[in-house]
């Protein structure tokens, strides 16, 4: 081990935490003042439940050796134990096993909080809890083993993610799709006005999400190297660019570049950029972002056309970003910037990278939607996803938590 590479993960895995407490602002600013608790709360509260779930046996179903077709691992590492050898195929990795399993569970942490977006105004918090449990261990382990694993399938056809196109950014807008198809819409929308409440607190949400991003993908290298820097300038600059696009888009179609519009644009570019940001180069990046920003603005408005309620718009962004980032990964990728990536459709590859890109997109935006649907049925079913609509009138931090944000008493419970 090289203790400069441990210390390197343990910070991004620092980083990547960090985001989630980022993401609850960044979700809780657009909301109404109601509702801004539980959609904080429905974040902030996978820290705790995918933690444990993750140290317990979901990590080792994720990187242990393969119990065969590379679409599971098995439970040599539940508990994190047998932590003191590299992790199946990553041998030439010098940071701990253990640090890296920590900063993979931050990702997971991440991802299930990526799931409140759509849902926000009308899911049960007990039911949220057992949603993302089950989502954890039956949609997002497999693709994170089929991807992140070496010993996964999709691994072993060269597909390339540096940190998470499929099995962060796709499936959790493919899966909060599934999700909010069966949850239904909000009483009121798309006719009654739901506009933020705090926009500053988005902001600040967002500029939070930037800086833990360097942490998302940097650390992705699992070394402090070159690959690593150029994952952080890469960060970046799509992140730039792609609030540039947003912001473009806004004002050549409705005249006026909004805040929010220029906070989503910035993670719309780095949605896209995570699974590139270690095998293409600056200018790329460039490219990436700003096409990201662009599309991303575009998809968020389909949601009116086709009468969709993802309330914060994790498909829009999130969904469409990272098929955005897979696409122009397999389209603008180069050895040039990192040897054990591959040449794209533009740097000499041909279309072999860009295939195998499309693939594993296609593959993980069906299978995710696809289980996610059947686990948000179940649990409908048996104890209901949505609250009553006196709950939904009244909001969910009073019904859920029996809390308020802005009261005149300065909050806390009700009745305090």
């Amino acid at each position: 081990m090289r203790s400069a590479d441990t210390l390197w993960v343990l910070l991004g895995a620092a980083l990547v935490l960090f985001m989630t407490p980022g993401l609850a602002l960044f979700y809780g600013g657009m909301v109404r003042s109601k509702n801004v608790l539980s959609v904080m709360m429905n974040s902030f509260i996978a820290i705790g439940i995918i933690t444990v779930v993750f140290v317990t046996f979901g990590g080792s179903l994720i990187f242990s050796n393969d119990l065969g077709a590379g679409l599971l691992g098995n439970l040599h590492l539940a508990g994190f134990a047998n932590l003191n050898h590299p992790l199946p195929g990553l041998g030439g990795v010098h940071a701990d096993p253990m640090a890296i399993m920590v900063f993979q569970l931050m990702f997971a942490i991440i991802t299930a909080a990526l799931l409140s977006g759509g849902t926000v105004d009308r899911i049960k918090f007990t039911s949220f809890l057992v949603l993302i449990v089950a989502w954890f261990l039956f949609v997002y382990v497999p693709i994170a083993h089929w991807v992140f694993s070496p010993t996964g399938w999709l691994a072993h056809l060269g597909v390339l993610d540096f940190a998470g196109g499929t099995v962060v950014e796709i499936n959790s807008g493919f899966s909060t799709l599934a999700i909010v198809l069966v949850l239904g819409r909000r009483r009121g929308w798309p006719g009654e006005a739901m506009a933020p409440h705090s926009v500053p607190l988005t902001l600040l949400g967002a500029g939070i999400l930037w800086f833990g991003w360097f942490g998302f993908n940097a650390g992705s290298s699992l070394g402090v190297n070159h690959v690593a820097v150029i994952a952080f300038v890469t960060t970046q600059i799509a992140a730039a660019t792609g609030m540039l696009g947003w912001v473009l888009f806004e004002r050549a179609r409705e005249h006026y570049p909004t805040t929010l519009g220029a906070a989503s644009g910035a993670v719309a570019g780095m949605v896209a950029i995570t699974p590139c940001a270690g095998f293409v180069s600056p200018m790329a990046a460039v490219v990436i972002g700003l096409v990201a920003g662009v599309i991303c603005a575009m998809a968020v408005r389909l949601k009116f056309k086709w009468h969709y309620d993802d309330s914060l718009d994790v498909l829009g962004v999130h969904g469409v970003g990272g098929l955005c980032g897979m696409v122009l990964l397999g389209c603008f990728a180069t050895k040039s910037v990192n040897a054990a990536g591959a040449n794209g459709l533009f740097t000499g590859g041909g279309f072999h990278l860009l295939s195998r890109e499309a693939l594993a997109a296609a593959v993980t935006a069906a299978f995710a939607f696809f289980v996610t649907s059947i686990i948000a049925k179940v649990v409908d079913v048996t104890m209901g996803l949505r609250v009553s609509q006196e709950d939904e009138f009244v909001g969910l931090d009073l019904s859920q938590h029996a809390e308020s944000a802005y009261s005149l008493g300065g909050g806390g419970r009700l009745g305090q």
